[in-house]
């Protein structure tokens, strides 16, 4: 078999490993997640929690690896025209593929150049769709069924992110060529996730005592909200990371954004940090203002997701700013919410209001701005055939909210007929941990039994407490 020592290039390589750092810092992310998770429930409910957002994100990610990728590879073929695109894209690129099972050296780089690069890319997608599943999961703990969540998960990793992708994210998708402008994958991951938790945790409904009295639950508060800030501190050293991977590198040229948008790497760490620094600050007064901690703890990330679209294109000084409007767009996003009776004072908040503003901004304080295209090609491909318009990051918008709305309201509508989406009443009150794994996380839950069980030989037995420890 004829090989191509080309694409073991030094500059190919050193590409290959920094996208590869970028895949497994998604990671990071999805474990800060879960720390969040682990301090927002309530205690009879955290190994449950863990156990679904894991198993979730995996299942979320093997949709991906298996059939998802060769969506969002649909716009290169289209743009270099591959006859079929879709279905070339699906023979290359799903699990038993032409290119995800050939070594680099066998693959001619007329056909694939950076086969490693993109292989990488391929993980990179995998752990992107991991990180939106956790992220979906907080939405909707202590209280949805794991066969939904699992099959929704497929779902999502398999056909919706990447669609989303394909359609709004990376420099030949159909709404980039016309204007739609997104950097840190705002519309794939936290509009997506927004979305999609607004229509779940509507059909799965608020937690017992949420909103209204409930006889034997009180209303729901995590038992060690601290953790969050652990979790939301290790979120923040892996996004240097993913931003990163967020780009195109071009040897000996420079970085550039996803969209093929003039950038660089140092420009695109300062303005997240500046993001994050700005949403932090906003959450540290709202904290103290509000006497609600939380606030300072996930300040950072509603600036962060605003600021996510113009990174690459913006400034230090317009990011800050931006940023520090997260919290506030946060704070007016969970007051709708509660008045709605909508259960998820975390990801629509901070992700789908944020998101949807911040995509918004990058329309007017970017406007005019080249985006789109790839570096040698021509004509409607050329690098910069777009400009950034208000209108173009609203189609954006819009496709997003529509792309995963409809079948989220779909499957919602489908696992209600047969079988429901939420545990039983009972599961609720004496918490999953004991009903799904017949054990507590915490050695010292007096709550960690069934009513009426027998105990274990040599266990006292011992009442069950008026309310859950806190």
């Amino acid at each position: 078999m004829e090989q191509f020592p080309e694409q073991a290039s030094t500059n190919w390589i050193m590409a290959t490993f920094i996208y590869t750092l970028g895949a497994v810092a998604v990671l990071l992310v999805l474990i800060g997640l879960v720390l969040v998770d682990m301090g927002m429930v309530r205690r009879r409910n955290v190994l449950d929690t863990v156990v679904q957002k894991i198993g979730a994100a995996m299942i979320g990610g093997l949709g991906t690896l298996l059939i998802g990728y060769p969506n969002w590879q649909w716009q290169f073929n289209q743009a270099f025209g591959v006859p079929s695109p879709l279905w070339q894209a699906v023979k290359d690129w799903w699990l038993g593929g032409n290119f995800t099972t050939t070594a680099s050296r066998y693959i001619d780089p007329a056909a694939l150049p950076e086969a490693d690069v993109l292989q990488i890319f391929l993980v990179f997608f995998v752990t992107f769709t991991m990180a939106t599943i956790g992220l979906i999961h907080t939405g909707v703990v202590e209280r949805i069924k794991p066969l939904p969540l699992y099959v929704m998960s497929f779902v999502i990793g398999a056909v919706l992110s990447p669609l989303v992708g394909y359609l709004c994210w990376g420099s030949l998708s159909p709404l980039t060529l016309r204007g739609t402008h997104d950097f840190d994958g705002i519309f794939p991951l936290y509009i997506t996730a927004g979305t999609f938790v607004l229509v779940l945790a509507w059909r799965v409904g608020p937690r017992l005592g949420a909103f209204r009295p409930h006889a034997s639950a009180a209303r729901p508060v995590g038992h060690n909200v601290g953790l969050v800030g652990v979790g939301v501190l290790l979120i923040i050293f892996a996004l240097p990371f993913v931003t990163i991977g967020s780009g195109f590198i071009v040897a000996d040229v420079g970085f550039f954004g996803i969209s093929f948008t003039e950038s660089g790497i140092g420009i695109v760490i300062i303005n997240l940090f500046a993001a994050i620094l700005g949403g932090a600050t906003t959450g540290l007064v709202l904290a103290y203002a509000r006497r609600d901690a939380t606030w300072a703890l996930l300040g950072p990330i509603a600036g962060l997701v605003m600021g996510g679209t113009m990174f690459d294109v913006s400034t230090a000084w317009i990011c800050l700013l931006v940023g520090a409007l997260g919290p506030l767009v946060a704070l007016g996003t969970a007051a709708l919410m509660r008045k709605a009776r909508i259960d998820d004072p975390k990801v629509v908040p901070l992700a789908l209001g944020p998101g949807i503003v911040g995509a918004l901004l990058c329309g007017f304080l970017e406007w005019g701005t080249p985006t789109g295209g790839y570096i040698g090609l021509e004509g409607d491909y050329a690098v910069g055939v777009a400009e950034i318009t208000p209108w173009w990051q609203l189609a954006g918008v819009v496709a997003t909210v529509l792309v995963v709305g409809v079948p989220a309201l779909l499957m919602c509508l489908v696992f209600e007929k047969w079988g429901g989406l939420r545990v039983s009443e009972e599961a609720e009150l004496v918490g999953m941990d004991v009903i799904q794994w017949g054990m507590s996380n915490f050695g010292d839950d007096l709550g960690g039994s069934r009513p009426g069980a027998a105990p274990a030989a040599g266990q006292a037995t011992v009442p069950a407490p008026a309310t859950e420890p806190v």
